[in-house]
């Protein structure tokens, strides 16, 4: 009965509907009652030859009321308690969802996306069961049985009583040895549900890949596997609750057994009348849902303790990067300033940047280049908080970033990311995604700057085109320049393009840094690229190797330097010279 502690909480903010649900529980139990007693007057009226009309009349006319008000009752106790439990899954998911939002990306990484969903589907539905279902079970069971047991004992034979429940012991054995077993079973059952959302998600997602290579076939084999795992223990689940409606009735039946046969030498004793055994054995039928019920309700409990700790264990991990006390809620303009010495992902670990120490004045535009791995992101997602810097190492005006909001930090700085990840939204509603009620002139106005307008207008609905999942109907050029339209949108005071025009030909890109030095004046850009002709403009560039910032200067001083930088450079320009059939580049 744990989990009905554990969800106490809700219980308290939901009492109206609890209450109420459960007062007219109550009401109904004690009518259900009422016609085994009816029975037993009708049969003794017969017995005895004293039954007439009106007698008959009288209570088959309280019956047909106590049917009616139980009829209106149960209607309404089902609204209120399901009704709770329709608002406890809204909440959980609520809950769920906000608590991923605030979460940073290393949390993602460790986790599984099949198994986050899972969670927020499955195992919801499970505790929105336990607080519907289960507490109508629970409390049916509880007051039915009860009741029952009470009737026979004090109102008719308190000896044949205690005879009929000889066999309950037993039961509850039974129950408790097939909860425990239900609880280990249900939670290897939804593990391996985790396991296979996954398995879908991640071919769902990355299904040109796998037609691509050709392993449609092999990825089927994996999926059928998974899934054999999965009806494997379900139904090892099943083969325990399958137990509990045989195991309960063979019970029930030997109490029938036990019932009749004493019962019938009470009645030849003259200690009951035919009526009252008959009214007996009505009520020892009545036994059976409550005893039904509380194997149903251990399955349940179980189910709902299980995806109720599921959810818990993902809600008690407290987010690594939160709003520090006093943190000012608006990003100025102003210098941004590194210095950082040395950071790791996680203790222990090689530095991934160590020796950064470099500022970029207001206004200024900084591009960083190096070799695939060389820390290019991680430098933006420290600046962003995405990743916790080290405390007093990454300052913007002067302020070390941990010292601003995440809202008022994420909210001032444009970041169009490696991963140009798009909604299945219009295209307008992608570019509006961070100022939803953009007017369309300025969307328009933020596509133009991109350079991807008049692709838009090409389109069979303009701007109202919806894209696919992922922004799978557009190619990778339109998608990335999309992602710079809806960071441009927002007209930010520092704009981050993290290799973000690798997409897009050597004209588009030209057109793209043009309209951003004229647009962007007096703002700053971070751009990293791998095509150096995306930085050639910088006022200063930096060239990250190892983690560790190599050679920086602007473009001309760096080609004199003789280093990397220049060395990519002359390279990339034969490239160039080549694929459009010219000559040597110097």
């Amino acid at each position: 009965m744990r989990i009905f502690r554990d969800l106490w909480w809700f219980f308290k903010k939901e009492k109206k509907s609890y209450i109420w649900g459960v007062a007219m529980l109550l009401v109904v139990a004690l009518l259900d009652i009422f016609p085994a007693y009816v029975v037993r007057l009708v049969v003794d009226a017969i017995e005895g030859g004293w039954l007439t009309p009106a007698f008959l009349g009288k209570w088959l006319f309280l019956l047909a009321g106590a049917g009616l008000t139980m009829y209106i009752l149960r209607y309404y106790w089902r609204v209120l308690l399901f009704g709770a439990a329709f608002r406890l899954g809204k909440q959980l998911r609520g809950d769920l969802y906000a608590h991923f939002s605030r979460m940073s990306s290393q949390f993602f990484n460790r986790r599984r996306t099949g198994d986050l969903m899972a969670h927020a589907t499955n195992d919801v539905q499970a505790v929105q069961v336990t607080a519907g279902d289960g507490v109508l079970t629970l409390v049916d069971s509880l007051v039915l049985g009860g009741l029952v047991v009470l009737t026979m004992a004090v109102f008719i034979n308190w000896k044949l009583t205690l005879i009929s429940l000889l066999p309950m012991p037993f039961m509850a054995w039974a129950i408790s040895r097939y909860g425990s077993m239900m609880h280990q079973r249900f939670l290897k059952a939804q593990a391996a549900f985790s396991t296979l959302n996954d398995k879908v998600q991640e071919n769902i997602s990355g299904v040109r890949v796998v037609k691509a290579f050709g392993q449609e076939e092999a990825e089927k084999a994996s999926f059928q596997q998974l899934t054999e795992d999965v009806v494997e223990k379900n139904i090892a689940v099943a083969r325990v609750d399958a137990l509990f409606g045989p195991t309960i009735t063979l019970i029930v039946g030997f109490s029938f057994f036990l019932a009749v046969s004493f019962g019938a030498f009470f009645v030849l004793d003259g200690a009951m009348t035919i009526g009252q055994l008959t009214q007996f054995t009505i009520y020892l039928g009545q036994l059976i849902w409550p005893m039904l019920a509380f194997g149903f309700l251990t399955n349940i409990i179980q189910r709902g303790r299980a995806s109720y700790d599921r959810i818990q264990s993902l809600l008690d991990v407290s987010p690594e990067i939160v709003d520090q006390k006093g943190a000012v809620n608006r990003l100025p303009a102003g210098e941004i300033r590194f210095e950082l010495d040395r950071f790791s992902h996680r203790k222990g670990e090689p530095p991934v940047l160590q020796a950064v120490q470099f500022s970029v004045p207001q206004g200024a535009t900084l591009g960083v280049v190096g070799k695939t791995g060389s820390g290019k992101t991680t430098l933006f997602r420290l600046l962003l908080r995405e990743t916790e810097p080290p405390a007093g190492t990454v300052f913007i005006g002067g302020i070390p970033v941990e010292g601003y909001t995440l809202s008022a930090l994420r909210g001032g700085i444009g970041y169009v990311p490696q991963d140009h990840f798009l909604f299945s939204a219009s295209i307008r509603e992608n570019i509006a995604f961070g100022k939803p009620k953009a007017t369309m002139a300025e969307v328009e106005k933020a596509a133009r700057l991109a350079q991807i307008h008049e692709d838009i207008l090409r389109l069979p609905d303009g701007y109202e085109t919806r894209v696919g999942e992922r922004g799978v109907t557009l190619s990778g050029g339109q998608k990335q320049r999309i992602s710079i339209a809806r960071a441009l949108l927002l007209d930010p005071e520092i704009l981050i393009l993290d290799d973000s025009l690798s997409a897009v030909d050597a004209k588009t890109e030209e057109q793209i840094l043009e309209a951003l030095r004229v647009e962007r004046k007096g703002k700053t850009t971070l751009i990293a690229a791998h095509r150096l002709s995306a930085i050639e403009h910088a006022d200063e560039i930096l060239v990250l190797e190892y983690g560790t910032v190599q050679e920086r200067g602007t473009h001309w001083k760096l080609l004199q330097q003789a280093g990397w930088y220049a060395e990519m450079y002359r390279r990339q320009q034969l490239e160039s010279l080549i694929e459009k059939g010219g000559g040597h580049p110097w």
